[in-house]
């Protein structure tokens, strides 16, 4: 009794912990959840406007400011708006506001971003290929993290060998971030870098051996895998391919890199906060078929982000909650897509659902967190309506061992090696499911990471329990030597 009162505490405590804002991240598990700020996003019109007050630290363990440059005549690191990012000439001074995040929440690590899609890639190559150029871009970054104060850096080459790069920066790319790491390791700043996800640039890109020995993190962008470029529909970030052997899914990039020997716990999951649009080539298509269902090649636009085929899941789920909308909603089961639709336009996503299902996918690979990209599209607002169905496929495995007396005899193994289980309790003789209660806060996306790590982590200890349970009996059966009762026919009862 004492032991299942402990356990209501435990669970309790959690859930206020959620309910009040102070969050997970901070000290109640061992996974980084790496959260994305684009400083851009403060320039969106209306509820889409994002600024560093609207950051909930407690929800991160370490955030990215992005992104800085790379100044191609002096090859230093360099700001690319002066009036967010300082203070001069009364400016938002967005670099001293967020490194001032961790005075309060003394679990938080800021890194400085540097690159991304508009900063190309042919400065970059210039400046790796070249060591002298090298030595003064890393000299101007070390300088950069003092006076600044940021903890490290986040390198988003965009990207190497492609849009302006050369074949060799494959190899100087390994110089640069050895020259880096060496340099970075006295003063205990971070290294770390955006990959992308697809064969050819895992193939032809990256040096993986190398990468995985210099850097600290590596955030495996595992997404943009389908859009509208493709002409037909596809899932953003699908965890399964659409068919056997398909190389454009979550699941195929991770199984790669760890068979080519990344170390699981310096990987870090990229989530999508957004989705891609579509317009479909004729109106009222009756099926979707992904990979099948043919759309134009441009997507349309969000109300906040301006962006064609781009629409933030703030964007997405204000159309959902819009009930004179013309919106219908799905989920594609293959890929653990949801999706809604129109007579005439597509929009696959992330939800809490498919999130959930992400976390517990990395979780059981035993990868090393999370990085949102980027908490600027998830709804920090709390605008939108609550998704009902975030632990939906969570139920269903239970509910296809919640009957199993092994389940309970792991249960009470576990209470019993005072590992109480919050999630997963006995009452009334029977175990039952507790999910975590919807807060109706914002940031529904980066809360559900937070929360699916727990459950996820809890769902493994008890299967791997009852396995461990089964293998017991099952060797204690071969010995002959099993305790169970045996009937007059000398048949034996396990329960399992």
């Amino acid at each position: 009794m004492a032991a299942f009162i402990s356990l209501i505490f435990l669970f309790v405590t959690l859930l206020h912990d959620l309910a009040d804002g102070r969050g997970l991240a901070g000290s109640s598990h061992d996974k980084v959840i790496v959260c994305y700020v684009s400083r851009w996003s403060v320039y969106r019109p209306g509820a889409g406007s994002f600024d560093i007050f609207d950051i909930e630290p407690s929800l991160c363990t370490h955030l990215i400011y992005c992104f800085v440059g790379l100044d191609e005549n002096t090859f230093k690191i360099t700001n690319i708006d002066a009036f967010q990012d300082l203070e001069i000439n009364d400016g938002k001074g967005g670099f001293k506001r967020i490194v001032a995040l961790k005075e309060k929440h003394k679990h938080l690590k800021v890194s400085i971003g540097i690159g991304g899609w508009n900063e190309g890639s042919a400065k970059y190559s210039k400046m790796a290929a070249d060591p002298k150029l090298r030595n003064i871009f890393i000299r101007s970054v070390m300088n950069f993290l003092e006076t600044y104060k940021f903890d490290g850096l986040d390198l988003n080459w965009d990207y190497p060998t492609q849009r302006g790069g050369k074949p060799e920066d494959r190899k100087n790319y390994v110089h640069l971030i050895r020259e880096l790491s060496e340099a970075f390791e006295p003063y205990g700043f971070l290294l770390t870098a955006a990959l992308r996800p697809g064969k050819d640039d895992m193939d032809t890109v990256y040096d993986l051996t190398h990468v995985n020995y210099y850097l600290d993190f590596m955030h495996i962008m595992t997404y943009d895998y389908h859009g509208a470029w493709d002409g037909v529909v596809g899932a953003n970030a699908p965890i399964r391919g659409q068919y056997k052997d398909d190389i454009y899914s979550i699941e195929y990039t991770i199984n790669y890199l760890l068979s080519h020997g990344l170390t699981p716990s310096k990987m870090v999951f990229g989530l999508p906060m957004y989705g891609r649009t579509y317009w479909f080539n004729t109106r009222n298509v009756n099926d979707i078929i992904f990979g099948e269902t043919t759309t134009k090649t441009t997507g349309f636009q969000g109300q906040f982000s301006k962006e064609d085929g781009f629409m933030g899941y703030n964007e997405i789920c204000l159309e959902i909650t819009n009930k004179s909308s013309l919106w219908t909603q799905h989920w594609e089961e293959h890929t653990s897509t949801p999706y809604i639709r129109d007579e005439e336009r597509f929009i696959t996503y992330d939800n809490p659902r498919s999130i959930a299902n992400k976390v517990k996918f990395a979780m059981d690979r035993g990868l090393g967190g999370f990085s949102a990209w980027s908490i600027v599209t998830d709804d920090f607002r709390g605008s939108c309506d609550e998704e009902p169905d975030t632990y939906k496929d969570y139920i269903e495995r239970f509910n296809k061992i919640s009957d199993q007396t092994l389940l309970k005899d792991a249960l009470i193994s576990l209470t019993e090696n005072e590992n109480e289980n919050q999630f997963y309790v006995i009452s009334d003789k029977k175990v039952r499911l507790r999910l975590p209660k919807p807060s109706f806060a914002n940031y529904p996306l980066l809360r559900t990471v937070n929360e699916a790590i727990f459950l996820a982590t809890e769902e493994k200890r008890v299967l791997d329990e009852m396995e461990k349970i089964k293998t017991h009996r099952r060797n204690e059966l071969e010995k002959g030597s099993s305790p169970c009762i045996r009937t007059c026919t000398e048949v034996c009862f396990y329960g399992l």
